[in-house]
Formats: C-alpha cells, sequence, structure tokens
C-alpha cells in the first residue's frame, strides 16, 4: 500500500499565494517603520490594536500595578515554569565551555562564549496572551547573560495583559514595550527616535511577524523562523482517536492556519480520529479558529509501516512531533527533521509550550531540516582566538602560511607570514617570496 490521504489541507499553490501577499505587506510596512520612525509605529498600532498610549514602553510603576492584578496563585504558576524553563537552559549553558589548547609547542588556540549584546524578544498575544513565549525568549536570554532584553508584546482586548507582562519581568527583560506585529519587530531591529536597535530578534509570531523577522535577518541576527504552529501526530493502534484527535485540535487553536496532520498504519485510527474531530469541534470553545486550520491544513495520512510513516514525517519536517506508538525509542533514534518530539502518550506539546522546560519556539516550515529551535546557545557567539608564545612556532607556522599563501596567489598574505619569519627565526626572506621549504618540514 502507497502513502493515502484520507484528508488534505490546502494545495501548496494556494498556500504560496498568501506567502505572496504576506511579503509584499511585510516589505512596505517596514519601509515605512524606516522612513518615518514612531510615527510609522504608532500608526500601525492604531490601525491594527487600536492602542495609541503616551509611551509604548512601560515604567516601573506601571509594570507593578500589572502584576498587582494577578493572584497568588497565577503569579506562582507563572514563576514556577520560568524555574523549569531556567533551570534546563543552564543545564544547557553549563555544557558550553570556554577552550584553550596548545596545540602544537607555542601555539596556542581557544575561544569564547560570549553573549550577543541585545536582543528583542517578540511575545505574541493578540489573540491570546502567549505568557509562556516570554519564559521561552526573555528568561533564556537572562541565563545567556544577555545585557541588554528589550521585550516586545501587543496589546490583549486594548491593553497590557497583566501575566504576560509579568513573565517578561520575572524573565529579566529590561525594556517592556506594549507594541505587536510587524511595527514591533521593526522597531526592534532598525530603531526608532524612542527606541535603539537591538543586535537579534527571536520569538515565535504569526505569518506577518515571522516574515518580517525573514526580511531583517542580516541587518539582525534572528533565532529562527517560527510562524504559524505545526503538529503532528505520529500513531499506531496502541492509542485511540480521542487522544489523537485532542492533540491535532490542541495546537490548531493558534490561529486559522496552523498545519496539523495524523500520520498512521491503522486505518481504523485515521477514521476514527476524523469522526472524533468532527464531535470535539462541536464542543470545543476556540472551534471557529481550530475548525478553519483542521479544515483548510488538516492532513490525516495512512501509511503501510513505521517505516514510511519515518520517511513522511521527515520529509514534512513538522515543528511539533508527538509520538504515541508501540516503539516511540526507534522514532528518536531515527527522526532528524523537526522542531521538537513528545515522546509517548503521557507526554503532550501543551506541556512543552507552557511549563515542563524545553523551549517552544521551534522552527516551522520545514526549518527543522537544518536547524533547532530557540534555546540559550542562540543567544550565545563563540569567538576564536590565537597565540603564538615562542620564536620557534612563529617560524615554522609562517613558513608553512607563506608557502600556502604563495599557493593562493596572495603575495600580501604571504609578506605577512615572511616578515615574522625574519623576525623571529633570522631567515632572509625577499618580500614577496614564499619561505623555504627546511629539512624537518620535508
Amino acid at each position: 500500500m502507497s502513502v493515502v490521504y484520507l484528508k488534505r489541507g490546502l494545495p501548496e499553490a494556494d498556500r504560496a499565494e498568501d506567502d505572496a501577499r504576506t511579503r509584499e505587506t511585510v516589505a512596505s510596512t517596514l519601509r515605512d517603520i524606516e522612513t518615518r520612525g514612531d510615527a510609522a509605529v504608532r500608526d500601525l498600532s492604531e490601525k491594527f490594536d487600536g492602542y495609541s498610549p503616551d509611551s509604548f514602553r512601560l515604567d516601573q510603576s506601571q509594570i507593578e500595578a500589572l502584576i498587582a492584578q494577578l493572584s497568588d496563585r497565577e503569579i506562582a504558576d507563572i514563576r514556577f515554569a520560568q524555574e523549569q524553563v531556567r533551570n534546563f537552559a543552564q543545564a544547557q549553558r553549563d555544557t558550553m565551555l570556554d577552550l584553550e589548547i596548545e596545540t602544537m609547542p607555542g601555539v596556542i588556540l581557544g575561544h569564547k562564549t560570549i553573549p550577543v549584546q541585545s536582543v528583542g524578544c517578540y511575545v505574541p498575544g493578540g489573540k491570546f496572551p502567549m505568557v509562556a513565549s516570554a519564559h521561552m525568549s526573555v528568561a533564556t536570554a537572562s541565563v545567556a547573560g544577555v545585557p541588554r532584553i528589550v521585550a516586545c508584546t501587543p496589546p490583549f482586548e486594548g491593553k497590557p495583559n497583566p501575566a504576560v507582562i509579568a513573565a517578561m519581568h520575572f524573565g529579566g527583560a529590561h525594556e517592556i514595550h506594549v507594541l505587536g506585529g510587524i511595527q514591533a519587530v521593526g522597531a526592534m531591529a532598525i530603531g526608532t527616535e524612542t527606541m535603539e536597535p537591538v543586535h537579534m530578534l527571536v520569538g515565535p509570531g504569526n505569518a506577518f511577524v515571522a516574515e518580517a523577522k525573514r526580511q531583517l535577518f542580516g541587518r539582525v541576527g534572528i533565532d529562527l523562523f517560527a510562524g504559524p504552529t505545526e503538529t503532528m501526530v505520529i500513531a499506531d493502534d496502541t492509542v485511540d482517536a480521542e487522544i489523537c484527535a485532542t492533540d491535532l485540535l490542541g495546537q490548531a487553536e493558534h490561529g486559522y492556519n496552523s498545519p496539523a496532520a495524523l500520520i498512521t498504519n491503522s486505518r481504523k485510527l485515521a477514521e476514527d480520529t476524523l469522526a472524533e474531530i468532527d464531535r470535539l469541534l462541536a464542543i470545543l470553545p476556540t472551534a471557529d479558529t481550530a475548525g478553519a486550520s483542521w479544515r483548510d491544513y488538516g492532513d490525516v495520512i495512512l501509511c503501510d509501516s513505521h517505516e514510511e510513516m519515518l520517511r513522511v514525517a521527515n520529509e514534512m519536517a513538522y515543528e511539533h512531533v508527538q509520538v504515541m506508538t508501540d516503539r516511540d525509542d526507534w522514532y528518536l533514534d531515527k527522526m532528524h527533521s523537526y522542531g521538537a518530539l513528545f515522546l509517548g502518550a503521557r507526554t503532550n506539546v501543551a506541556n512543552g509550550d507552557k511549563v515542563i522546560g524545553t523551549n517552544h519556539t521551534l522552527p516551522t516550515k520545514k526549518a527543522g531540516r537544518y536547524t533547532g529551535g530557540l534555546w540559550v546557545g542562540k543567544f550565545l557567539k563563540t569567538h576564536s582566538y590565537q597565540r603564538v608564545t615562542t620564536d620557534e612556532a612563529a617560524t615554522l607556522i609562517g613558513e608553512y602560511g607563506s608557502r600556502l599563501c604563495m599557493l593562493e596567489g596572495f603575495v600580501g598574505h604571504a609578506e605577512q607570514c615572511n616578515i615574522r619569519v625574519r623576525r623571529h627565526g633570522g631567515q632572509n626572506i625577499p618580500y614577496g617570496a614564499a619561505a623555504p621549504y627546511r629539512e624537518a618540514a620535508e
């Protein structure tokens, strides 16, 4: 049996048209921000969010007043989640060590791990207040030691969301701005009269935010392309339709264009899951959103074997991959293109999104083929250095360097080596000539 689609979302051509329209909108918006600065940002915020305060940046008293609106339980829950994220990020950071080694007598090579000096963290929140995204970006950047962390989030129902602001503040943000969409990432990257530009942008967002980051890449660094969320369930007959349908719709509610796919080798499970999704959509409070995503971006793929399921999953390279089979560790060993794996029926994507400690900013649109998700290492740069400490080493390396430079035709490069050989080895090498071989080198 070949791969069979029992349900398929919109064709790629339709999705490509949407992408093209998004690119054009983002490009013109970024040009406007570059030209008009704060005025453009304010116009965009008024247009899309109906929000135009005296200052988009919150001061300390405003932050404290918003946090005071939360209950003790809500604050404790936010702090618990951040503790899990910080613990895992710190464990990852501890694996990233500086290095220095003497590769040969008198030659010292090393590297230092240095934090990015300023980071803009985008925290989505126009439709749902994404409290957890603040942990993933702001708190992780704080663990990395970033000295300037700017956090932006859109207003929720016309005003700052207290829980999101609390998470940003507890996470370690140095600046908090209530600003969303293209105008937020554009202001952070380009800079305005009231916002100094950052060196790097991180965080998930809708298609417009993801495209803005893509267009700004190079001007600033980015973590990865994290667009509308994707979820995949890989399941066999060891689980039932209710859990599969729940896991698919639980992520489809993110937005109207959130892909969700079931890959299975059980026709019964596939058909039962389709029926269960219809049942759940009749009672799910977010059915308008989840139902649209499932209708236009939902797939049910029937395969004839686990090997075929694995091949299809790796080709699709989805962001979240929930594995519920009789061989979960086999998938852990064999999967190579994805954002994050969630192994076994006890695990679920929502735990990863909100509290368990791994980072939920993950690659989408097949970016999992070449990058993993956001983690503490994304905020760190590894810079090498070299030191030559003896005349003998300067002479030996210089001789090799001179000849190799001349092999490529770089006379000026060769002379950088030759002057060291003359000064530290006592050899009289004419300008622009390769250093001679000596018996030891041969």
